[in-house]
């Protein structure tokens, strides 16, 4: 028989016009979940799973939010206000989760007691991946930018009491492109929680098209500004040429380093201004 883990752990969904059960099946949840799916009506449902027996499995349950309202920000707040879960998994339509990855979650957090919240591998596209963990270490002010939503998962109750949300102003369906993720983790960071990452692997991504990225136009620029001077105050400017050198060769083709920094300039510029008040705890 399999032993059960102690901590209930539950998925939370950002989703985009999905039908919820084939959505379920086709990210392999096994554990209860909240789906937060942003599409053209509000209403919820849900559904329940009876554990138990020899497969040593938990009671399930399957709530499902929607909303027509857009911005993934908003349904990261919305999934987490309705969580009820001790670990939450952050989590998107287009990942399939690994069979095991309950008890590899359980695992990570009996290994590390201290941790509130603990990022995991996820495989994703070469072009795509940003990071990939070879070891378990602290997660700091140094080394937190790099984490997608998906993950990361948290104790509900240290993000309840550090009032951890995602910011409105960026990300999908929001008025700056990416980067609530990051603010998500720096507002972690601020509020004193303990982050680790963790080299276990709990599922994949499966290729889409993004659905923030379009191009290193001048949109691109001036929101990564707008985001630098949220994550990085002061030190704003001088990260943005530091990121625009690491990374010309890239993203500097079309637009040219020089005219990339004027609009990064510009974005941290509108951001000092008051052109959009940070949502994610500033």
């Amino acid at each position: 028989m399999v032993l059960q883990s102690p901590l209930n752990i539950q998925v939370l969904v950002s989703a985009v016009e999905q039908d919820a059960e084939a959505l379920e099946r086709r990210m392999r949840i096994g554990t209860s979940a909240v789906i937060v799916n942003q599409c053209d009506r509000y209403g919820y449902r849900e559904w329940r799973e009876a554990g138990g027996g020899q497969s040593g499995k938990k009671d399930r349950r399957i709530q499902v939010f929607s909303m027509p309202e857009r911005g993934v920000g908003l349904s990261r707040n919305t999934a987490l206000l309705h969580a009820s879960g001790d670990i939450c998994l952050f989590s998107d339509e287009d990942i399939v989760l690994s069979e095991d990855y309950e008890a590899q979650i359980a695992e990570a957090y009996g290994q590390l007691p201290d941790a509130d919240m603990i990022l995991f591998n996820v495989r994703v596209a070469p072009a795509r991946r940003t990071y990939w963990n070879e070891d378990i270490h602290r997660i700091n002010r140094r080394n937190y930018g790099r984490y997608p939503a998906y993950s990361i998962t948290a104790r509900l109750g240290a993000l309840r009491r550090a009032n951890a949300h995602y910011s409105l102003l960026f990300g999908g369906g929001a008025r700056y492109s990416n980067g609530e993720d990051s603010l998500f983790l720096r507002d972690c960071l601020r509020a004193g929680l303990r982050i680790y990452a963790h080299t276990a692997c709990i599922g994949e991504e499966t290729e889409r098209k993004s659905t923030w990225f379009s191009g290193y136009h001048e949109k691109f620029f001036r929101d990564r500004g707008v985001l630098y001077h949220y994550l990085y105050g002061r030190l704003a400017l001088p990260l943005s040429c530091r990121f625009l050198l690491a990374h010309r060769r890239q993203m500097c083709v079309e637009i040219p380093v020089s005219r990339a920094y004027a609009l990064m300039r510009d974005g941290v510029r509108e951001a000092r201004r008051g052109g959009g008040k940070d949502s994610g705890g500033q």
